[in-house]
This record gives structure tokens, sequence and C-alpha cells, in this order.
């Protein structure tokens, strides 16, 4: 009788398994495509205090006709350990309690309808984050396109959802750094041409400029209503009259006659 190896209890149940992990160990598609800030030039403004201009991913979910296309805006230094099963609208993606506990959230959602391919001639295709105010502290809306809290920096992807399921997302952006704004008493006068001891100099000659010209000015109005005065006091010269007299003629006497 051949010698048969005994069958391990757990065998049966091995290949049922192999066959439910196979779907997950494929994972979602990776796109070679790469959200960047926009270089149209017609648009300005493409970083601001609280937003930031991307182009949208046109010609790039092709294949996904039927899933819902989100964008995830995460702290650079939590991009990479974003769990891509997470849902949106839920409190582990709302944007109202980002940056702290959340540190990446979903928003503008939108379908491959919103991102035609290829895009119509003349169109300005892209998407401005940040931009909604009204929902920013409203609990209701945790998929809100609200201010961002900081200059950063972040980083952003697409990720494609089929229902609840994520099919596709893009690679991460590079860090984006949003302007800061500096405050007035943050303002250095040294080293920017116009130091301490320059704008008191020049405060020193304008004070003593604007006490010379209203001396000046005092100097003439005074010179002014003496002038003025001294007219006042000259009489009319009294007209002098002449006397006309009448020349007499004189006549020369006629020689004595001897």
């Amino acid at each position: 009788r051949p010698h048969s190896r005994p069958r391990h209890p757990g065998a049966g149940t091995m290949l049922p398994l192999l066959l439910l992990l196979l779907p997950a160990a494929h994972g979602i598609a990776q796109l070679e495509y790469t959200p960047a800030l926009t270089q149209t030039p017609e648009l300005e403004g493409v970083t601001t205090a609280s937003t930031f201009v991307l182009d949208q991913p046109r010609c790039v979910f092709r294949e996904y006709g039927n899933a819902d296309i989100w964008l995830v805006v995460a702290l650079d230094q939590a991009a990479y350990t974003f769990n891509n099963s997470a849902r949106p609208g839920t409190p582990e993606t709302a944007f109202q309690d980002f940056p702290d506990p959340v540190r990446a959230y979903m928003t503008l959602n939108a379908t491959l309808a919103n991102y035609p391919c290829p895009k119509p001639a003349g169109d300005i295709t892209v998407l401005r984050v940040g931009s909604e105010t009204s929902c920013a502290q409203n609990a209701t809306r945790p998929t809100c396109n609200g201010p961002l809290p900081g200059p950063g920096p972040y980083r952003v992807k697409f990720l494609a959802l089929e229902g609840s399921e994520p099919v596709a997302e893009t690679a991460w952006s590079e860090q984006i750094m949003l302007r800061t704004v500096k405050s007035s008493s943050s303002i250095s006068t040294t080293g920017s041409g116009h130091s301490a001891g320059m704008i008191a100099i020049t405060t020193i000659l304008s004070i003593l400029f604007a006490i010379l010209l209203a001396g000046l000015v005092a100097m003439l109005v005074f010179w002014g209503s003496d002038s003025c005065g001294g007219s006042s006091t000259f009489s009319k010269p009294e007209s002098v009259t002449v006397r006309r007299y009448n020349t007499h003629h004189v006549y020369d006497q006629p020689a004595a006659r001897l």
C-alpha cells in the first residue's frame, strides 16, 4: 500500500481565503498623475493666505465613469499615512476638525462628467481649494471646501470611490505653501532702507521746516498789515495857489528931444 501523507486539517479553507485576499492584495489603481498648482497665465492669486488653485484632473479617471472623485487635502507629515478606506462626510475626514485631530479631509467631490476630456477650448479648468467660508463652522457640512487654517505645507491627491470602495488614486502633490501675512509690529525697519535714525532725522527736519514756514507766513502777514497802516497816515497835500501876474509891457521911453 503506497504511503499517503495526512492532509492538513486547514488545507481545505486556504484556497477560499486566498481568493478573498486577492482583490485586497491587488489594491487600488495607481494613476500616473500628480496634482499641481495651476500655471494658467490668466489666473491671479494662485496661492493666498487661505486658498490655492489646482488644475482639474482632466483625462485622468476615464476608466472610472461610475466613480465619485474626491480631493484629499492633508498636512504634509500626514499625507502618506492617510487611510484610503476612510469615508468622506464622516468625523474621520471632516473639514471642521482639520488640522487637529483630523489630519486630512475630503472635499470637492465630482463625477467624470465634471472633468470632460478633452477640455473645451478656452475653458479655465481649475479648482480653488479653500474658497467656501459659509460652511467652515457648519458641522453638518463635513465635506466643506473651507479656508485653510495656516500656511502649510500641504499635499493633495485625487481619490476615486465607487460607492464606499476606493478604486483609483493619483500620486500626492509636491508640498504646497500658502502666503503669510505679516503683522505691522513684526515688520523690521532695519535693513529696509529706512532705519530708526533716518526716520528720527526726517521727523525733526519736517518739524523745523514747518516752523520755518509758519514764521515766514507770519512775517509776510505782518509786513502786509504795516504797509497798509502807513498809507493811511498820508494826507492829501494842500494845493498851492499860484497867483497870476499880468506882465506890464515896458516901453522904451523916447529919447528926450533936444
